[in-house]
């Protein structure tokens, strides 16, 4: 078996890996940002990690191919920036950075790719890089993705969760029950907070946003850099959330595996 991580192999093995025809390169993407008082500022990035370093395991354990790639640590937040910590990229650097990336993997022969996201102001961004790298090299299989949102994955949100609506948003219920489920000693519980902006019918923050999409500077929705509930995080709401996670990326892994290489017809 190669290695988990794409980086931890030396030239000639990833040379036979791109040879091959069932390879998954997985691009874990986030950014460092406020998450709160209790929450470190690698919030994101921890997650993601985990979630698509679960994720590759379950498909190789099943005799699959997924490399772990290195986290595109930082993203597009600069709507955060008046909370000290968080570092952004311009939004045309972030898709470029991520587009550089795509092109040096099809170069070498690795046309199925899975960018992982873990950052919602970063998804639009994701979904372009990716279909760039489509574009670009029309054999490629390169696509994009946010985690916990399958019918099964909300069900499971629903179930265990103790907020209403707006509790799970950002540094949240979930989020802050996904820390505890992975690194405990690096969560203040006794610092966590409630706090939820103002809600319309049309207009609200949660993991599943409100039709109508608005951001303003973070600091104008929230004092402590919370959104959501995250009085309410347990570290065994987080065991399920991850486990679940992770199963559900294992299963688009193999979707962007499986999936037959386009073959596109110019008519003119």
């Amino acid at each position: 078996m190669p290695h988990l991580r794409y980086e931890q192999h030396t030239w000639p093995e990833l040379a036979e890996l791109a040879a091959r025809d069932d390879v998954v390169v997985v691009i874990p993407t986030a950014t460092l940002e406020d998450h709160g008082h209790h929450l470190p500022i690698d919030t994101d990035v921890r997650l993601i990690e985990e979630v698509a370093r679960g994720a590759c395991e379950h498909v190789n354990a099943a005799g699959g191919t997924a490399l772990l790639f290195p986290t595109a640590v930082h993203g597009y937040t600069p709507h955060h920036l008046h909370f000290p910590g968080t570092v952004t990229l311009r939004w045309n650097v972030f898709v470029e950075y991520l587009l550089d990336l795509g092109r040096s993997l099809c170069h070498h022969g690795f046309d199925r790719i899975l960018m992982v996201n873990g950052h919602g102001s970063n998804q639009p961004l994701v979904d372009i890089a990716a279909r760039l790298v489509n574009v670009e090299h029309p054999s490629a299989i390169c696509a994009s993705c946010w985690y916990l949102v399958t019918p099964e994955s909300k069900r499971l949100l629903e179930e265990l969760r103790e907020s209403g609506r707006g509790g799970m948003a950002h540094a949240c219920e979930l989020e802050t029950s996904l820390y505890l489920a992975i690194e405990p000693g690096l969560v203040q519980m006794e610092r966590a907070v409630k706090e939820i902006p103002p809600q319309t019918e049309f207009m609200w923050m949660d993991w599943s946003d409100g039709p109508l999409s608005y951001m303003p500077h973070w600091s104008a929705l929230s004092d402590s850099g919370v959104t959501g509930d995250a009085t309410l995080a347990t570290a065994e709401k987080g065991s399920r959330w991850l486990a679940r996670a992770q199963e559900e990326i294992a299963q688009f892994i193999c979707e962007v595996r499986d999936r037959a290489h386009p073959q596109p017809v110019d008519h003119h």
